[in-house]
């Protein structure tokens, strides 16, 4: 087994690879030199590099990445030290990096995402002297870029015969850079090689120079146009072909595996490529043509993975094939494009992650029988282990019930409650961080039919679409629902059975027995959820084996309503499940059952006694996300994964999916053809069905179908979000063209949905009630919905807060959500789409102008609401400053004594603005902001935290 430690590195490699980010290091004299973070980047092609990507997981685990760069006119000795270097690296950092070897032009997509939105590698290098060059005079050069989500840039002969129709070209004079599209080039390809305008035109003019468009086909007349024409002597005809070689490789006669023993490889014969094929005590190298990979067992030591990386290179240049990319595995550490080239591959096994410190000698302490109980700190359960749902559940929600191709809508405490031999459909409108946001989605039981669920999912469909598209659609079964459905839900009970005719047609057909849920009958139910705004009773068969020491049961029948507790549940799990029965059983007597202590009635209950688990049951847990472009036809799906992706690799004349392994979004474009949009979930349902990263998604995985410009919280919080990318009008090369040229502001499809809460609601068809948020006729358990942001914002406009009816008490919440969970409210979602300065500065620069009275605006609402909704918000924020002015004369009280569940409450204070009665430092210590910030923000954000922190 390989032992190589980071003190037996060369001194410059020493304690890298400890955080995240990228450490370069060029190869000099065979000696490894660290390149500063100013030349991150920079690259000589008569050089070699080491590139160092370390990535911080969800987990906290550190992963690696190790590429070595090998310049074109770098040499062959310095090609097989530097890969020896790479294997001494890996072996440091614990075996478990993967390995990439990168020639000039030919890199990986993996790599040149690190350095977006391009590498353009300088002439020289170290051995010539001409690393560092001095400014000389500009020289006119032209590039050739290809490439719809990375760019390579090559330098290709400046003459007019080296341009063609099918390819996107850069034109760098000293006063002006043209970009000249071929007429056959895609949209996709003319708007990525703009970011490697800007990039040229940061790079070597100091951001200092024009820039210029040019489409194929453009004559003379057109004045740049003919100034492009004019550089090359005049325009011509061009050729139809590329004269551009792009250099690929042979192609390869099919997949061979070799094994390599001494530095000398021997073929491996076998009929089908199967796991069992590779020994954990060799190493192996797989050609698959275009990649090369090479494989090392873990029981293998450092030289014979330098031999493997030595006979690598040795086969690359045996074979003629030097441009192949090549790249190293450690057994267990597979990546998915390695899995996928063999015919079987058994599921992969978790694999432990590296300790460090105290873990890593309470590991050994373990191994040896000690225990070590004490040694380590613990993760005890909290709710940072538990899933955000980033959705606000305070909204207005209707749900309805499918009985063939009718909904029938459920009242009250009903919209809750869901049987699984039926499909449902919910719509949901709640407040964002700017906008008033939906959500429309279909939940199908595990036992519905396939009539109910077409049903479902169309008439969703068509909902979103008379909505114009602007709501977020999901599709949801039963056992899979994502954490924002249960926060929309709240306390959500799933009973065995369903009512729809199709259900009771089908089980009567196939004479399977009528298990529908009967009130006055032997059910059981487990209680599970994270806290009262996410809570859950499920009815599963009533039989012991389906209890669990971790959770609370509730179980009725002859007339008798036992509660069961396991022995590893928590006062809090017991709460919940106090909480579920006044929904289940209200007011009735119950007999609480402790495990080890039950009674012979409840065994009888049950079918008698038996074994049952006790550990507890848990959800996946998200992964690090993954997105990918899919291109879709005749019903074949293909995609490419896009790494390191930013908003700005969404172009908005494609569909992405983005993959969460417990979640899939397929994101969709303005531009996108109008016949495919009806296809987009048939697209993420293929995705799952092909499980391209192997990680053995579900078919039954929710999707959400979320369309370019009503992008919702929960989706957006995995990139640094700008709206108003996703509002500017036109295709992709449009967009960047407006911003690049400063050509005046970016043109808007419309304006930004700043839809006041109180007035975005016409849009929706079947105007929502309101929900109550009462699960309860107990007075010590009762829980009383705050009312809905558009009330609350209706009431801070157009109301006095002082002179307000104070015998209607404001939203509390009750005792039992204090004394469970004190903190407990939604995200603060000013924090959801954070603006880099660059991008702040970019929407600062196109800010759209005010719009004449003679526009119209396209939001949903009418435009008296809208302009009205402005003027009360300029006044809000006047009469905001005014009263943090009039609160420094109020007196100031201990928190403790102002909180709604104060034992000694301060009298004849306003109870609407508890908060003003902080003194300065505790207001910051509780709100994480001041006075004059807090007053700031909408009113119902403002209700928002207070209630979470039990001042309102």
């Amino acid at each position: 087994m390989a032992t190589f430690s980071m003190r037996d590195l060369d001194e410059a490699l020493q304690g890298c690879g400890q955080k995240s980010g990228i450490e370069i290091w060029r190869i000099e004299n065979f000696k490894p030199v660290a390149i500063p973070k100013e030349s991150l980047g920079k690259f000589f092609s008569g050089d070699s590099y080491i590139v160092l990507k370390t990535t911080a997981s969800r987990s906290g685990s550190l992963h690696h990445d190790i590429h070595y760069w090998l310049g074109k006119d770098s040499s062959q000795d310095e090609h097989g030290s530097v890969a020896i270097m790479t294997v001494e690296l890996d072996s440091a950092l614990g075996g478990r990096a993967v390995q990439y070897r990168e020639v000039q032009g030919h890199e990986t997509e993996k790599f040149l995402s690190y350095f977006k939105p391009c590498i353009i590698p300088q002439e020289g290098g170290v051995a010539s002297g001409f690393n560092h060059v001095k400014p000389e005079e500009h020289q006119t050069r032209l590039y050739i870029c290809k490439g719809k989500h990375v760019v390579r840039v090559k330098e290709v002969p400046f003459v007019r015969s080296t341009l063609n129709h099918d390819d996107v070209f850069i034109l760098d004079t000293e006063s002006k850079i043209f970009q000249f599209s071929g007429s056959n080039s895609s949209i996709q390809e003319r708007a990525k090689a703009l970011e490697v305008v800007q990039y040229i035109k940061d790079t070597y003019h100091d951001g200092k120079c024009e820039i210029a468009a040019v489409d194929d086909g453009r004559m003379m007349a057109d004045a740049e146009a003919g100034e492009f024409w004019g550089l090359f002597g005049g325009f011509a005809p061009l050729p139809k072909k590329s004269a551009v070689s792009d250099d690929q490789t042979a192609e390869s006669d099919g997949i061979k595996l070799l094994s390599v023993e001494k530095g000398q490889t021997e073929a491996v014969e076998a009929e089908t490529l199967e796991k069992e094929l590779l020994d954990t005590n060799k190493c192996y190298i797989l050609d698959c043509g275009l990649e090369v990979f090479v494989w090392k067992g873990r029981n293998t030591s450092i030289d014979q993975r330098k031999s493997a990386s030595e006979a690598a290179e040795e086969f690359f240049r045996s074979s003629e094939r030097p441009k192949s990319n090549l790249i190293s595995v450690m057994e267990g550490f597979e990546t998915v494009m390695f899995r996928s080239k063999f015919d079987s591959w058994p599921a992969t096994s978790a694999v432990s992650e590296p300790r460090q410190g105290r873990g890593k000698v309470a590991a050994l302490l373990q191994q040896q029988g000690v225990n070590v109980e004490g040694l380590v700190k613990t993760s005890s359960p909290s709710s940072k282990d538990e899933p955000k749902p980033y959705i606000d559940g305070t909204g207005n929600l209707q749900v309805w019930r499918i009985n063939n191709e009718e909904k029938i809508l459920l009242e009250g405490a009903e919209q809750s409650k869901f049987y699984s031999g039926d499909c449902y459909i919910l719509q949901y409108s709640y407040p964002g961080d700017d906008r008033e946001e939906y959500l429309v989605g279909t939940w199908l039981g595990k036992q519905s039919v396939e009539e109910d669920r077409a049903s479902a999912i169309s008439m969703a469909s068509k909902m979103v679409e008379s909505m114009k598209f602007v709501p977020a659609q999901a599709r949801i079964y039963e056992g899979k629902e994502p954490i924002q459905f249960f926060v929309i839900m709240q306390s959500f009970i799933t009973f065995k059975g369903g009512l729809s005719d199709a259900f009771k047609k089908y089980i009567a057909e196939n004479e399977v027995p009528d298990n529908t849920y009967d009130a006055e009958g032997v059910a059981l139910f487990r209680v599970q959820g994270s806290g009262p705004e996410d809570m859950q009773a499920i009815q599963i068969d009533a039989v012991s084996t389906g209890l669990n020491s971790s959770h609370c049961y509730i179980l009725h029948g002859d007339s008798t309503v036992f509660t069961w507790c396991g022995n590893l549940t928590t006062s809090d799990d017991q709460e919940l499940m106090e909480r579920m029965l006044d929904l289940i059983k209200p007011d009735e007597h119950t007999k609480a059952q402790k495990e080890g202590s039950e009674s012979e009635q409840f065994w009888e209950l049950l079918g008698g006694k038996s074994e049952y688990p006790s550990k507890k049951i848990k959800k996946d847990g998200e992964s690090d996300p993954h997105l990918f472009s899919c291109t879709f036809s005749n019903e074949t799906l293909k995609v490419t994964e896009i790494f390191n992706f930013t908003q700005d690799d969404l172009m908005t004349e494609d569909i992405f999916i983005l993959d969460c392994h417990t979640e899939v979004y397929v994101w969709v474009g303005q531009q996108v053809d109008p016949k495919k949009k009806p296809q987009v979930l048939a697209i993420g349902e293929k995705f799952l069905k092909h499980d391209f990263l192997l990680e053995n998604l579900a078919s039954e995985t929710p999707i959400y179908i979320i369309t370019e410009g009503n992008e919702p919280p929960f989706f957006t919080r995995f990139f640094t979000w700008d709206s108003s990318k996703s509002a500017m009008h036109g295709d992709s090369f449009q967009r960047k063209l407006a911003i690049l040229t400063n050509k005046g502001k970016p043109l808007l499809n419309k304006p930004k949905r700043r839809v006041p809460v109180y007035s975005g609601r016409s849009s929706v068809p079947d105007k929502p009630q309101p929900r109550s948020r009462s699960v309860t006729s107990s007075t010590d358990r009762s829980r009383v919905r705050g009312r809905s942001p558009a009330f609350n914002a209706l009431a801070a406009n157009f109301g006095n807060v002082s002179t307000r009816n104070l015998s209607t008490p404001p939203p509390m919440v009750g005792p039992m959500v204090r004394k469970l969970y004190p903190k407990s409210h939604g995200p603060d979602l000013t924090k959801l789409a954070p603006k880099s300065a660059a991008i702040a500065a970019r929407t600062a620069l196109f800010e759209k102008p005010k719009p004449t009275p003679q526009e119209t605006p396209t939001s949903p609402g009418s435009s008296e609401a809208t302009n009205g909704a402005e003027t009360t918000e300029d006044e809000s924020n006047i009469n905001e400053d005014s009263k943090e002015e009039e609160e420094s004369d109020l007196p100031t009280f201990p928190y403790e004594r102002l909180t709604t569940d104060s034992e000694d409450p301060v009298p004849d204070i306003d109870l609407t603005r508890r908060e003003a009665y902080l003194t300065s430092a505790e207001f910051k210590e509780k709100f994480e902001m001041t006075k004059s910030e807090f007053y700031k923000l909408p009113k119902w954000k403002q209700n928002k935290l207070k209630t979470g922190v039990q001042l309102f």
